[in-house]
């Protein structure tokens, strides 16, 4: 039967994650990559979201009046019991047959057969029915249905996508591979054609093939609704349903590379930087040439403190697009994490040789200028990233947190006419209030002054939210763990070696005072906050949330081999810190006063400095402090004296159950 093709509705239908491994069959969902191989493919149905050309007979009349006198006007549908229910109107039926596709691809047959009974040879009916019947494992019965129907229908890119999906399920892969490539040349956007094309391709062993492919699915799968509803979701930072839809989405679609990209994204935002990590290796697993991937892997290693595995990924994207901007940028701030100021700096300033009118760039090279010890400079590349964008919250406060550095009265009022703006970006908005209460201070305006600091910070506190509550609970635990009898039973346990010293405490209790005084030792290292035992605790975390208790409990169940690789792991990954031959380097990051448990288990023999200030102080002086990230705690007063008591009372547990172990300095 012809007749020319319409848009059909939506089969609201995805893929199930295969959990049934066979040798032999291809399943890259689970197992990455087939290199090779006859292309055979996963025997179970897979739900498949359709949305394109769709067939329909040349006169709806027509055949109504194909079908036997009895069957007219008897289309019904089939109730959640099975029972077939009247309805007036063939579309209407066919609606609720897609939607049965969902939920029951059985009753989805029945109610496509019940049409067909009464309109034989209605096609977007056998279409129902063929994907119906793939869904339930039906392959050959659905082939019987689609492939005469494909014949019929030639420019109908839903019944070449349902095609390909039933005979790549049948593991005739090189058909398949035929079906699909019709579907996406009928339909370039269709998102799940060029998806399972790839997949195919990749069964077939055609990697640069698949990977040619994948591209076009992602700029396809850019106008995909599911995706779409995600990805607004993830615009308004409404995490709990970006990441619902995402895995509501990849439980059907494992393979799907942009929504692993997005859930990556989300895993990132709610700082689950390990689970993060991992869902981008899976994409570029599947897509070594995803390079958007690539860059996004590339800069959350580097955030979580493996600037160097960073740097290797970053080098892959240079080697294919050398002069790209965001790469190069990128590049810049890992060789600041690994210490080379100088060559960051280069690497900034031949960028806005090329870019002069960026200013966040500008900014980022007034960072580099500052931390390479060139002030001047940097206020000098602050002032130029402000000259261009007058609402640049961060460069007034990177001005503000100079500590001699002071505004003009121009650029004090320009900050409050900034503030009065109704369309100025919460972040911007966070980085002037806490730099107009720096301003205001210097100024001896000190009630307007903490108001500033005030708002500041409880807008901060609106986006990072944090539990004083838990922290507390948290605490508790250590102490439970931590007993002199957990560290008696483990002696002679971890790695030897006594190189690192560790500065802990709270942030502006003088940690970096601390530092500088032992750096002046030829036989001790300076390095900088370095953020390795936070990410050993992240890695136990994710590794717990599959086959156990979290931290700190975990830790009781590792034996003298794992600890010890522990310690030996910390100690390779802040090798690429160590510049010089100094035996001993400095770990100043405070907030390891959580961790000091661990690292006594794992580096037994390292020091351990406890730098602390009276409780007023340092909490004012946090309180007023913006904070990039990790200190949530910060933001409101309460929270400060609490998260303060908390410290000194783990603190005051260790100096009981390991004497003389750790070394307070007022």
């Amino acid at each position: 039967m012809g007749g020319d093709p319409e848009l059909l509705r939506q089969f609201r239908g995805r893929d199930r994650p295969c959990t049934h491994g066979a040798p032999g069959r291809a399943e890259p969902a689970l197992h990455g990559r087939v290199r090779g191989g006859g292309g055979r493919q996963c025997p179970r149905p897979h739900r498949l979201g359709v949305d394109g050309p769709a067939p329909r007979p040349d006169s709806l009349g027509a055949a109504r009046r194909a079908a036997p006198a009895g069957a007219r006007g008897t289309v019904g549908r089939m109730s959640g019991g099975g029972a077939l229910e009247p309805v007036g109107s063939v579309d209407l039926a066919l609606a609720h047959a897609r939607r049965l596709l969902e939920k029951s691809p059985s009753l989805a047959a029945e109610q496509a057969g019940e049409i067909l009974r009464a309109l034989p040879g209605e096609p977007r009916a056998r279409l129902i029915l063929g994907a119906a019947r793939r869904l339930t494992g039906q392959l050959q019965a659905a082939l019987e249905v689609l492939e005469p129907l494909a014949r019929e229908q030639p420019r109908a890119a839903a019944v070449h996508l349902e095609l390909g999906a039933a005979l790549g399920e049948a593991g005739r892969g090189p058909e398949a591979i035929t079906a699909l490539r019709r579907a996406v040349a009928l339909k370039p956007d269709l998102a799940d054609g060029w998806r399972l094309l790839a997949d195919q391709l990749d069964a077939a062993g055609d990697l640069a093939g698949a990977d040619v492919t994948r591209a076009r699915y992602i700029k396809a799968a850019t106008h995909d609704p599911r995706l779409l509803e995600a990805a607004a979701a993830l615009v308004a930072n409404d995490l709990p349903v970006a990441q619902a839809r995402l895995a509501a989405h990849l439980q059907r679609f494992p393979t799907d590379i942009a929504a692993l990209r997005m859930q990556a994204e989300v895993a990132a935002r709610l700082q689950h930087i390990v689970d993060a990590l991992r869902l981008l290796e899976r994409c570029l697993e599947l897509a070594p040439g995803f390079d958007a991937a690539r860059n996004n892997y590339a800069s959350l290693l580097n955030r979580s403190g493996r600037a160097e595995a960073a740097l290797k990924q970053t080098e892959q994207l240079l080697a294919k697009a050398p002069r790209d901007p965001g790469y190069r940028s990128l590049l810049a701030a890992i060789l600041a994490n690994l210490g080379s100021f100088d060559e960051t700096v280069r690497v900034y300033e031949e960028l806005l040789k090329e870019h002069p009118g960026q200013a966040k760039m500008w900014m980022s090279y007034g960072h580099a200028l500052r931390t390479a010890g060139r002030q001047d400079d940097s206020v000098s590349a602050y002032r130029r990233a402000i000259s261009m964008v007058s609402t640049l919250g961060e460069a007034y406060w990177s001005l503000a947190n100079l500590k001699t550095f002071r505004f003009t009265d121009e650029e004090a009022r320009a900050m409050h006419a900034a503030l009065g703006r109704k369309d100025l970006a919460d972040d911007d908005r966070v980085h002037f209030e806490f730099a107009l209460g720096k301003t205001l201070e210097d100024a001896r305006s000190y009630e307007e002054s903490f108001a500033h600091y005030a708002a500041g910070n409880a807008l901060r506190r609106r986006s990072h939210p944090y539990s004083a509550d838990d922290n507390a609970d948290l605490i508790r635990r250590l102490k439970e763990l931590f007993t002199a009898d957990f560290f008696v039973a483990r002696l002679g346990w971890g790695c030897p070696a006594p190189d690192p010293i560790f500065i802990v405490g709270l942030p502006r209790a003088g940690s970096t005072l601390l530092e500088q005084i032992l750096a002046s030792h030829s036989l001790v290292e300076g390095t900088m906050e370095l953020p390795d035992v936070p990410r050993i605790v992240h890695e136990l975390n994710a590794r717990a949330r599959e086959a156990g208790p979290r931290f700190p409990e975990m830790l009781a169940r590792l034996d003298r081999d794992a600890v010890h690789a522990l310690g030996a792991g910390y100690l390779e990954s802040t090798r690429v810190q160590r510049k010089t031959r100094a035996p001993f380097f400095i770990d100043k990051n405070p907030n390891n006063w959580l961790y000091v448990g661990l690292i006594q288990l794992m580096l037994p023999n390292a020091r351990i400095v406890d730098a602390r200030r009276h409780p007023l102080a340092c909490g004012f002086s946090c309180f007023k402090q913006h904070f990039a990230r990790g200190q949530s705690f910060t933001y409101d007063l309460e929270d400060l004296g609490r998260y303060y008591r908390d410290y000194v009372e783990l603190m005051a547990h260790f100096e009981r159950t390991l004497p003389n172990r750790i070394h307070r300095v007022l």
